[in-house]
C-alpha cells in the first residue's frame, strides 16, 4: 500500500473516527497520495483532504484504511473482494480481533508502511448463492431461528452428496479467519487464519448434527432449508430471511482478500489475550480500571 496513489477510507458509521481521519489524510498528503472516501461521509464528519467518491469509485483504490472495529474491516474487505487490495484495520471498537492496530498506533503504522515495513496475508471468503442472489462473506454465513417462526431446520450436503440434518436455533458456516466469532461462541474451534476450510456449526442444536464439522476448501456445500424461516446474516449484517424449500450454494473464494501486517505488530498477542477475556466475568474496560493508572496505555 505504500507506494499507491489513491487510498480510501472505510470508516464506521457512528464511532469518532474524525480525528483518525484527519491523522490519514495528513500522511497522505506529506507522501503525495489522493485520499478518498464514500461521500455521506466526509460529508458526515466534516473531512479535510480527503476527496468524496460513490462507492464504485472507493473500491477502485489501491488500498484500503478500515477505522472502527471487525465489522468495518470486513464491510472493506468485501467492497474490494472482486478486485482485493490491502487492507488496513485500525480498531476503535470493543475487541478487534480482526484489526491490525489499535487507535493509538495508527502514526506508527503509516510510518511502518511509508518504510516498506509491512507484509500481506491473504484470505479467502465464503461466495453464498440462493435463488436470484449472491453474497460474499469473509467471517460466516448464518441463518439463525426468527422468534415465533420456528426452529432452524435443514439438510446438509458436501460435494452433492447427502451428509446430514439439522435442527437448531442457528447454523454458522466460517471460514477459518471467523472462527473466533459466532462459531467460537457456539462451541466451535479456533482455527488459524492461514487453515484451509470451511467449518458448519450449529447453536443449540435439538436433533440431528450436534458438533463442528470441517470441510475441505474444494468441497462445494449445499444447505435446504427444510423448516423454519430463518434470517440470514452475512459478516453480522442482515440479508433477508428463507423459507422451506430455499437451497444455498456455498463455495470458497481463494485469494479474496489482502490484509496488511506490520513487521514487528503486536496484533496476534492482543488476540490472544482477548480471546481468554471472552471467559472472564469482566469486559476489558473493567480489567483496564483494575491496573494502576501509571501502567495504563496512553490513549489519543
Amino acid at each position: 500500500m505504500h507506494d499507491g496513489k489513491r487510498i480510501g477510507l472505510v470508516l464506521h458509521p457512528t464511532r469518532a473516527c474524525g480525528g483518525a481521519a484527519a491523522q490519514v489524510a495528513a500522511w497522505t498528503t506529506s507522501h503525495g497520495v489522493e485520499l478518498v472516501a464514500a461521500a455521506a461521509d466526509v460529508e458526515r464528519l466534516h473531512l479535510q483532504g480527503v476527496t468524496p467518491v460513490d462507492l464504485t469509485e472507493l473500491a477502485a483504490v489501491d488500498g484500503l484504511i478500515a477505522l472502527g472495529g471487525d465489522g468495518t474491516l470486513l464491510g472493506a474487505m468485501r467492497l474490494v473482494a472482486a478486485a482485493p487490495v490491502p487492507v488496513l484495520g485500525v480498531n476503535f471498537g470493543r475487541l478487534g480481533f480482526l484489526t491490525e492496530v489499535e487507535a493509538r498506533e495508527l502514526d506508527s503504522a503509516l510510518t511502518a508502511m511509508a518504510e516498506g515495513r509491512s507484509t500481506l496475508e491473504v484470505r479467502s471468503c465464503l461466495v453464498v448463492r440462493g435463488p436470484g442472489w449472491e453474497a460474499v462473506a469473509f467471517n460466516d454465513v448464518v441463518l439463525a431461528r426468527v422468534p415465533g417462526q420456528g426452529q432452524v431446520e435443514g439438510v446438509l450436503s458436501v460435494s452433492g452428496r447427502r451428509y446430514g440434518r439439522y435442527r437448531c436455533d442457528s447454523l454458522i458456516v466460517a471460514t477459518p479467519m471467523g472462527s473466533t466469532a459466532y462459531s467460537y461462541a457456539a462451541g466451535g474451534p479456533v482455527l488459524s487464519p492461514s487453515v484451509q476450510g470451511v467449518l458448519v456449526t450449529p447453536s443449540a442444536p435439538m436433533t440431528g448434527i450436534s458438533r463442528t464439522v470441517m470441510v475441505g476448501p474444494a468441497e462445494p456445500l449445499q444447505l435446504e432449508i427444510t423448516g423454519g424461516r430463518p434470517a440470514m446474516e452475512v459478516d453480522g449484517v442482515y440479508s433477508g430471511e428463507c423459507t422451506p424449500g430455499d437451497v444455498l450454494e456455498v463455495t470458497t473464494r481463494p485469494d479474496a482478500g489482502l490484509l496488511v501486517r506490520i513487521d514487528d505488530s503486536r496484533a496476534a498477542d492482543r488476540s490472544r489475550v482477548k480471546l481468554s477475556l471472552l471467559d472472564l466475568p469482566l469486559l476489558p474496560d473493567e480489567l483496564v480500571e483494575l491496573v494502576p493508572g501509571e501502567l495504563r496505555p496512553p490513549h489519543p
